[in-house]
């Protein structure tokens, strides 16, 4: 497991808190009235090198594979360092600041200059992720990122995921088919990989937690809405992925996947999403 110096506690009170990793400054735990709507896998492996299974990853500069470097990019693999210390603010939150900065090992792979920097901020009720890339060189540069959230849940059979009615969507299952989706409610009852396209309407996702609350994902700046489970096959499939835990998983993830982020030099790209109980 994760060793204390490696995490940061943003604590509301003895309920509500949030726990992040430093390594790939991943959000591992959201408790909410004293239950966790964040899943994280009992194989997830915490050795600083390999991509923590749930939680929160942080996808940056490339989702999906990548010929320059690893899969979904170098942030979630990148040791972040804390900007600002957990705050409590005048309006009853909680906040921190991390950064992940080009070095020598991000440079071999993608010969940029930035600053990424990702604001948490805890309220009693909510929980707000946001990002800002920042182009410190000076020429232009393309990225995709993405917020792989990993919700916890009693039985995905349960769960429902509002917002996507109509919508066009990458069906990865089916080697990238376009498709449209039908149901004004989706349910996922087998192996999904969906990239939704525009996808601008907040999110309800239903009975998340142990609690089965409904959350409410908003988005800012981030158009496209990921929607993944493995199912059983690709869960058997995965070292860092107990063979029987996909039902108590769904990966609803707002991003901006579809096309790149062209951002000139100097210039600052921002983006977030907020995860309401209802």
């Amino acid at each position: 497991m994760a060793t204390p110096q490696s995490v940061v506690k943003l604590v509301l009170d003895e309920n509500n808190c949030v726990q992040v990793n430093l390594h790939g400054a991943t959000l591992t735990s959201w408790i909410h009235d004293g239950n966790d709507m964040i899943f994280v896998s009992e194989k997830a492996v915490f050795d600083n090198k390999k991509a923590i299974r749930g939680g929160v990853p942080i996808i940056f500069p490339q989702f999906g594979s990548w010929e320059l470097g690893p899969q979904h990019g170098f942030a979630r693999i990148s040791q972040w360092q804390l900007l600002q210390e957990p705050t409590k603010n005048d309006n009853g939150s909680v906040s921190a600041v991390f950064r992940l900065s080009d070095n020598e090992g991000t440079r071999k792979m993608w010969d940029c200059k930035f600053d990424l920097d990702y604001c948490i901020t805890l309220w009693k009720h909510s929980l707000q992720l946001s990002l800002k890339v920042h182009n410190t060189g000076n020429r232009s540069f393309v990225f995709t990122t993405l917020l792989h959230t990993y919700f916890r849940l009693l039985k995905i059979a349960d769960v429902t995921i509002s917002g996507l009615s109509n919508l066009e969507y990458i069906d990865k299952v089916a080697n990238g088919e376009r498709k449209q989706e039908q149901s004004a409610l989706l349910t996922v009852n087998g192996f999904t990989d969906r990239v939704y396209l525009k996808a601008s309407l907040p999110h309800d996702i239903t009975n998340v937690g142990c609690n089965q609350k409904t959350l409410r994902l908003t988005k800012e700046n981030f158009p496209d809405t990921v929607v993944w489970n493995p199912w059983a096959e690709k869960a058997a499939a995965m070292s860092d992925f107990g063979n029987d835990e996909y039902p108590n998983m769904v990966c609803v993830e707002a991003g901006y996947v579809s096309e790149g982020v062209n951002l000139p030099a100097g210039e600052v790209f921002q983006a977030s999403q907020l995860l309401e109980v209802l």
